[in-house]
This record gives structure tokens, sequence and C-alpha cells, in this order.
């Protein structure tokens, strides 16, 4: 049963004449297009999958490999870390006792439970297994999708779920999420499935707003937003869900370290090593971001404040989105909390439901005012997911990632301007 606080303003919700009945039957040209995505999907995943097996095992000497880097770096021996009774978020560690090239980040501590059994098996065993997982929950949010998408515009759900999925391990991020071993394929189920569930499932949603905590850098901006439409509920269950999978693993890595203080002192070792690296840095020319702290860097060489721009499009986003309709509401909500904060292009993957549900009504509705902001917003989101790194050897080092920031940052404005103007 959906509370009080879960509710939102009428003027968001979607009309009737949207709620269409899903089809039952496919047509010919439909399963001819379900043959041939599923054809393309499958060449496109083994495609993706053969860098699983392929990569050379970690050691000092390649550490500069990117296949897998991810998983090497923020998944695998940080766990193995942990399991050997060190720390894993001190980098100091990290650096001495494991092939990284990267210190692991502030993830959720929980994260190193949820992910512990493709760190139990032998390095290219675990990698395979999560390779093979991660393609695994692209195809969940190819479903997802078309779910979310059958909402409005009656198409066919296997149809939908295997184009939609074809084009995801086909695309430029899609690829690299399996390519670079990244856990953004379960955090964007997490962060759409909290969307599409807030009202009529309130406690599975909380629970996929937990997953999406896994990186704060998500987490966080999303509750905000969520609580802000009104899913109040689902916010604070959510985050309280994330702190209390993480609370075992805090306590425990408290007690190894001999106390709060020493802790503290390695979430801050691990906050100062962050700031000062090249890799990801705000201030970088070889910084992998595509906020707008990072966006207005590149173009104008200012470096804004990021309290100050995390505040800003969290409270510009949050003023509109409660008066606005849903698809629309939910494509600027997923698109702030990538803007708003530190994220990298593959982070945009959590707004392909979003996108395709605009994308499905802005064709239906073009001729309609507002509706052209929306198709545009999808448009230039679509950057990141079709872009080539030639560009970079044709116009200089990182221009694709310049490229598109500067897209998802214009798609965010543009997202606005429909908030603003869909009736």
């Amino acid at each position: 049963m959906t509370s009080r606080q879960d509710t939102v303003p009428a003027s968001t919700r979607t009309s009737p004449k949207h709620r269409l009945a899903p089809v039952t039957r496919t047509s010919p040209k439909q399963r001819l297009v379900l043959l041939l995505a599923t054809l393309a999907g499958t060449l496109s995943a083994w495609h993706a999958l053969k860098p699983s097996w392929q990569v050379p095992l970690p050691t000092p000497a390649v550490l500069g490999e990117e296949r897998l880097q991810d998983f090497r770096d923020a998944l695998y021996f940080p766990i193995r870390e942990f399991l050997a009774g060190g720390n894993p978020y001190d980098p100091a560690a990290m650096f001495a006792h494991w092939p990284v090239r990267q210190d692991f980040n502030l993830y959720q501590p929980y994260h190193l439970l949820l992910h512990a059994p493709f760190a139990l098996p032998g390095y290219r065993a675990g990698a395979i297994a999560f390779t093979f997982f991660s393609l695994l929950l692209l195809v969940a949010l190819a479903a997802l999708t078309a779910h979310a998408v059958r909402r409005y515009v009656p198409v066919p759900f296997a149809v939908t779920t295997a184009v939609v999925a074809a084009l995801l391990v086909t695309s430029q991020v899609g690829k690299a999420q399996l390519y670079v071993g990244q856990i953004n394929p379960l955090i964007a189920l997490g962060a759409a499935g909290a969307l599409l569930a807030r009202r009529d499932r309130p406690g599975w949603a909380a629970v996929a707003l937990a997953l999406a905590w896994l990186k704060p850098q998500y987490g966080f901006p999303l509750a905000v937003l969520l609580f802000a439409r009104g899913s109040r509920r689902v916010a604070l269950l959510g985050t309280a869900i994330a702190a209390a999978a993480s609370l075992p693993v805090v306590v425990l890595l408290v007690v190894r370290g001999g106390g709060i203080g020493p802790f503290l002192d390695v979430v801050v070792a691990n906050l100062a090593h962050a700031r000062g690296t090249a890799y990801g840095a705000v201030d970088s020319v070889t910084a992998q971001r595509i906020d707008v702290a990072a966006v207005l860097f590149r173009v104008t060489g200012w470096t804004p404040s990021e309290l100050v721009v995390l505040a800003g499009v969290l409270v510009a986003s949050a003023l509109l989105i409660r008066r606005t309709k849903e698809p629309v509401a939910d494509l600027l909500t997923l698109l702030a909390v990538v803007v708003c904060v530190v994220h990298q292009p593959g982070d945009v993957l959590i707004a392909v439901p979003a996108m395709a549900v605009v994308a499905a009504l802005w064709w239906r509705h073009r001729a309609e005012p507002g509706w052209t902001s929306g198709g545009l917003a999808v448009l230039a989101l679509a950057v990141p997911f079709a872009h080539l790194y030639t560009v970079d050897r044709l116009f200089g080092p990182r221009t694709s990632v310049t490229v598109d920031g500067a897209a998802v940052v214009i798609a965010w404005v543009l997202a606005v301007v429909a908030a603003r103007r869909v009736a």
C-alpha cells in the first residue's frame, strides 16, 4: 500500500490516455525485428565478453591494462584485502599488497560483501563470472526499459527488450561496462527501479535505492530528489537499508584498525589521495568526468565550487520535478544525479529507461508544446552512447570526454526546459 508521503501532485501524474493496454500479439514484422535484434545483440555480447578471458593476469608490469581495470582495482583486490584482514580503503595498504593502479574509492562498505562471490575464485574465473553477470544485468535493464515504455506505448515486451539490449551491448557505454568491469549496470537497475516502483511498490523501491547507494555519488542525490518528489518513505528507508547493510563491515574495519580514530584517518587519507591524483580530479585535463564542474573547467578553464554545483543542480531540479509529467520528471531526476557531482560517461546508463519513455512520447506528441525540448534532451544524451574514440586521435586527448560532458549537461538543461513547458 502506498503511503501518504509517497503520493505526488496531480500535475505530475500521467493522464489516463497515456496508460495504454499492452500488446499481446506480435506481427511478422515485429518477429523479424526480434530475430535480427537477438542475433545482433548476441554477436555484440560475444565481442564484449571476450576481454574477460583475454586480459592478462594482473602484475605490476601490466598496471596500465584497461581491460577489467575497475574489476581489478574496485572489486577483486579490495575484497581480497578485506578477506585477508586488511582495510581496502587504505590507499597505502592496497598499493603495497596488490597490483592495482587506482585506490579503492569510498564505495558503500556492503559492496565488499555483495560482490565477494566474484573475488573468491581465481582472478580469471572471477573476471569471466562478473562480466557475464554484468551482461545479464544489462539485459535486465533492457527488460526494465521495456516495462517502462509499455506503461505509455503499446509495444511488445520481448521485441522492445531485445532491441534495447542489442543497442546497449553495441553502444560505447554498454561495451565499456563489460570492457572495464564496472558495477554501473547494478546501480542503473537500482536507480531506474527506485523511480519506477516508488509509488506502487515503495518497499521494493527502497531496496532498489539501496543498490544505487553502492556509490554515494548516485545514492545521495537520488535520495534527495526522491524525497523532493514526495517519496519520503522510499528515500529514507532506502538510505537506511544501505547504511544497515554497511554497518557490520564498518564495525569490523573499526575493530581491526584499532578504533574509530584510526578508521577516520584512513578515510581522510583516501579522500586526500582522490583529490591529489590526476586520474579523477576535476581540475585535470586527464579526468574522465562529465559533471557540470568538470565540463565548465574544460570549456572555460574555470574550476567552480563542486558544493555550489551540487546544491544548485539539486535545488533547481527539485523545484521543477514535483510539477512535471512523470516521464520528463524521471529523465530530469536522473540527469540531475549525473551532472551534479563526480560522474563519468558510463554513468549515463542509469537514464536508459527514462530516455526510452521520453523518446517514445516525444514521437507521439512532437507537435505539442514543450516536447521538442524533451526529444532534443534524449538526442543530446545519446551522444556518449554513440561517440567513437577516434575523435581523440583527430582532435587531441580527452576530446571525446569533453564532448560527452557538454552533451550531457546540455541534455540536463533541455530537460529543465521540457519540465517547464510540457503540459
